[in-house]
């Protein structure tokens, strides 16, 4: 069984006969995680219990709260009685900064948008990531959800998770995170990606949602100049990345997709000859 899932027993109507037959079906985990930082709690989310150390990271560069890495002295998972405690220790000048971001919040926030006190924030300017040199074929972004598609083992066991995963031309998928949260699988791929040393520069991110504001914010803080995604973006998704630079690619189902945006980077290329 995959990680994050529960195999529990259902009732299904028999196509044959209009029976109702007893069976079983595996679904996701869904638990509160809690991002606390110095002890103190910064965000709850409901997300899918694995890869938590990966979400740790990806959501605290997302969010702001560091610039790299090396600001996290150390991660301690700590699992209760109704979710679990992710308890982030942070280097003293960072872990100071975020003490006097938190005396300002306005108050509560919704899921994406965790930390933030004002409008502006919420649609806050992004990396410019129109300089770096990457480039996709065509038959590159077929295959980035291609191999997306078949590289998620809880949505293959549940039918019921979102996938983010970082390709790179010639080298395929380097990572591929889950979670029943599209900003947390995104969240989680960020913190993989630079857990593992690669740089979000190299390759392009691929998701299995639809993409919106947050979603375009996290690729471009990663580095990443290239999105690309099975559903539609939003109107402000497409403004936000191209004032980025990124290129944005949508709605791709077998060999066809849309580009909204930095044409420049997807180079001519046959797309017959995708594995």
């Amino acid at each position: 069984m995959a990680a994050g899932s529960t195999r529990i027993s259902v009732r299904r109507l028999a196509r044959k006969g209009g029976l109702i037959v007893p069976g079983d079906r595996s679904v996701p985990e869904e638990v509160p995680i809690a991002f606390s930082y110095g002890g103190s709690s910064h965000a709850v989310m409901m997300a899918t219990p694995a890869d938590l150390q990966d979400f740790a990271v990806g959501f605290s560069l997302t969010e702001g709260i560091i610039s790299n890495i090396a600001e996290i002295a150390a991660i301690e998972v700590v699992e209760g009685d109704l979710g679990i405690d992710v308890q982030i220790t942070l280097v003293d000048a960072v872990a100071d900064a975020l003490r006097t971001r938190k005396r300002h919040m306005a108050g509560p926030v919704g899921c994406g948008l965790c930390g933030i006190e004002s409008i502006e924030q919420a649609v806050r300017k992004v990396p410019d990531v129109s300089m770096t040199a990457l480039q996709l074929s065509h038959g590159d972004i077929v295959r980035a959800i291609a191999l997306l598609n078949d590289a998620q083992p809880l949505h293959r066991e549940t039918r019921a998770v979102h996938g983010a995963g970082f390709y790179q031309p010639g080298q395929g998928l380097l990572a591929v995170r889950e979670d029943v949260g599209r900003h947390n699988a995104l969240d989680k791929l960020c913190g993989a990606v630079v857990r593992s040393g690669h740089k979000g520069c190299d390759g392009a991110v691929a998701v299995t949602s639809r993409l919106s504001v947050e979603m375009v914010q996290k690729a471009a803080i990663l580095g990443s100049s290239v999105l690309i995604a099975i559903s539609a973006p939003t109107a402000l998704a497409i403004r936000t990345a191209d004032e980025a630079g990124m290129t944005l690619i949508a709605l791709v189902r077998g060999d066809d997709f849309e580009i909204f945006t930095h044409t420049g980077r997807i180079v001519p290329g046959a797309v017959a000859d995708v594995a």
